[in-house]
This record gives structure tokens, C-alpha cells and sequence, in this order.
């Protein structure tokens, strides 16, 4: 595998004096997610409610908006992770992308087709059609397998209704055993009940992935539609908001303290939420010699095996409005059944992984 090193490519540790200092060197890895906002082809899918998005619907989704489209998602994608690694993100997951064919056209776009990103994506069973799906570079992260583990809803009156499930990806990264949950949890319209739900079932998976393999890398990522310290992810999921918190087996949720900064990923009524998360699991982590809020020295933590090492809220002017009543909201596609040929409502997350090079 081609080796991609941290942009501090080596870091001296001083044992007992400076001539007995020793050069270490560190592989750096990015993880991604974004909101893709509604990517849909021009073409209705049967059985999907997709009639918004055809050349004679409300959107007058035609191919020039659909290729505008892709350019601008694969522009954002191309550049994620590109603050540390000149080739971005290992593995990015993607939600609201309608599918397999947006996905095929997206990763033909020049800024990923040159670095040969792939895609994993499972159709599902939501009623506008859309998914969640994850691009990777296969020459960073190998898949060995994925399924979509269906969200169950548990209330007899819900019986016909379906959603986004949890698209589950298990792979090889830096030579270990690395799993990817990507999800898209019920809006807010359908009420906090069916996110806890969610964050329950999510918990359920987790554990059952743990008990398959205790040592795996779990990186749990998705639009949420809940903030960190919603009863979604901090009670039924129990992602944590101190790393010293996290207890062996569980997860930690570094964009608590984010949001409690006053900054999130969209914006709603003048405020921001975090709906936007990259949760890790334990075995990621190193309690013992991290420190929240602190940036993660390589050296001065384990990095025989991987582990976190910072993250960030992807940001970009071009992702913003410059100028008139919203500017500084997020540049969305459509707002006010205009066309804005922009972006999405929400902005991406990004994770780094370190791992000392052998």
C-alpha cells in the first residue's frame, strides 16, 4: 500500500538526552462525512418519491442543474481532508444520494476519478429514495465486506413506513480491521422518539460488531438529525463527551465540545446544530495520554495501532453566501425555489487517524 505520511513527517523524542533521540515517522489517515443535499438524477426511480427532482417537477431538475451538481459535490468531496493529506479522505460517507447511478456519475468526476475513488451502497427502502452510501480510496482503505442493516420501526402504526437504514462497511486500513456505520436518522418532523430509536438500534449493532471482533476500529458517522447531547446519542447510542469518560467497549462523541463552542455544521433560526458526527470507538483511543480539547502529539501516545488524532468541521468560503440577506448561511442547491448552484445546507466533518509507520 502507498504510504501517505503526516505533513510533520517525522517528530524527534528525546529518551535520556538528545543523542539517544530517535526519529519516528507517522501515517496519517483522513474519515469523512457530508450531507450531499438531494442528489438526485433527472430520471424517476419507480416506486419513489422523486417527482420534485424530474425536468417537469417543482425543481425543474434538469441535466444541466444534475451536472452542476455533481461538479460541485465532487469539488467538496476532492478537498476534504486536503487541510493535512494531499490525496483527502480515506473514506468518505454520503447521505440524501438518490442512487447507484448519482454515485457512478459523481465518482467519474476528474477531481475523483483521478485518485480511482470507489463506492459502496446498498439500495434501501426510504420512500423519496434516497441513501447513504460510502466512497473510498481503495488504495487506503480495502472493503471486505458490507451490509445494510435495516432501521426497524417498532410501533404498530408505523408498520408500512420505511427509512434509511444502517449501511455497515467493513474493511483494511494501515493493515487493520477498520468498520464504517454510515446513517441518516429520522428527521425532526418525525419526532425525537424514532432518533432514539435509532441511536438504540445503532448501539445494538455496535455491540454486536464489538462481540464479532473486540479489537475492530468503529467509526459510527451520519446526519444525525440530533445534536451530541440529544437523547439519540448521548443516552441511547452513549457516545460520551470526555474521553476519559469512555469506558472500554464504548464511544466517544468529539463534537460535543464543538457545538458548546458556538459552531456547528447548519444552521437553523440563526443558530447552529451539529447534526453532522464522526463517533469513534474506544479501541481508537488513549485515554490514559489524551486530553480533551488538547491536540494529540503522536508521539506521546500509542500509535502501534490507529488512533484518533484530530478533527475538524470542513469549511470553505466558496460553501458560504457572500453577500445579501443570508449571507454567511451555508450555499445551498435550492432555497426559496430558486437555484442557488451551490452545495448543501449542511457542511462536512472530517476525522484523522495517525498510526506510527514501521
Amino acid at each position: 500500500m502507498k504510504k501517505y505520511t503526516l505533513f510533520i513527517v517525522s517528530l524527534l523524542l528525546l529518551a535520556v538526552s538528545p543523542a539517544t533521540a530517535q526519529e519516528k515517522k507517522f501515517q496519517l489517515y483522513g474519515i469523512g462525512f457530508y450531507n450531499l443535499e438531494n442528489l438526485f438524477d433527472t430520471c424517476h426511480d419507480a416506486g419513489h418519491n422523486d417527482y420534485e427532482y424530474l425536468p417537469d417537477g417543482r425543481n425543474k431538475w434538469t441535466g444541466l442543474k444534475y451536472t452542476n451538481k455533481l461538479r460541485n459535490m465532487a469539488r467538496v468531496l476532492s478537498e476534504m481532508g486536503t487541510d493535512r493529506l494531499p490525496m483527502g479522505c480515506a473514506a468518505i460517507g454520503v447521505s440524501e444520494v438518490e442512487n447507484a447511478k448519482c454515485l457512478t456519475d459523481l465518482c467519474d468526476q476528474p477531481a475523483l476519478k483521478a485518485r480511482n475513488m470507489q463506492f459502496v451502497h446498498i439500495e434501501g427502502p426510504d420512500q423519496r429514495g434516497v441513501d447513504c452510501a460510502l466512497i473510498y480510496n481503495p488504495s487506503l482503505f480495502q472493503v471486505r465486506d458490507a451490509k445494510l442493516v435495516p432501521y426497524i420501526y417498532i410501533k404498530p402504526e408505523d408498520s408500512l413506513r420505511a427509512t434509511r437504514g444502517f449501511l455497515t462497511v467493513s474493511g483494511t486500513m494501515a493493515g487493520e480491521h477498520v468498520t464504517i456505520i454510515v446513517n441518516h436518522l429520522p428527521s425532526r418532523f418525525a419526532g425525537s422518539f424514532y432518533r432514539e430509536e435509532g441511536g438504540r438500534q445503532l448501539h445494538e449493532l455496535k455491540e454486536q460488531l464489538m462481540k464479532e471482533d473486540p479489537n475492530v476500529k468503529l467509526l459510527i458517522m451520519g446526519d444525525m438529525n440530533d445534536d451530541p447531547q440529544d437523547k439519540s446519542m448521548a443516552e441511547q447510542l452513549g457516545a460520551r463527551r470526555k474521553i476519559k469518560k469512555t469506558e472500554e467497549g464504548g464511544l466517544w462523541n468529539p463534537w460535543w465540545d464543538v457545538l458548546a463552542s458556538g459552531t456547528g455544521t447548519l444552521q437553523y433560526d440563526g443558530g447552529w446544530n451539529l447534526f453532522d458526527q464522526i463517533i469513534l470507538s474506544h479501541s481508537l483511543l488513549d485515554p490514559d495520554n489524551m486530553k480533551d480539547g488538547k491536540d494529540v502529539v503522536p508521539g506521546k501516545i500509542d500509535c502501534s495501532t490507529l488512533k484518533y488524532y484530530r478533527h475538524q468541521i470542513f469549511r470553505r468560503d466558496y460553501l458560504f453566501q457572500r453577500e445579501g440577506k443570508y449571507k454567511g448561511n451555508t450555499l445551498r442547491t435550492h432555497a426559496g425555489g430558486t437555484w442557488l448552484n451551490g452545495y448543501s445546507d449542511h457542511l462536512p466533518t472530517v476525522v484523522y487517524l495517525v498510526k506510527e509507520a514501521k
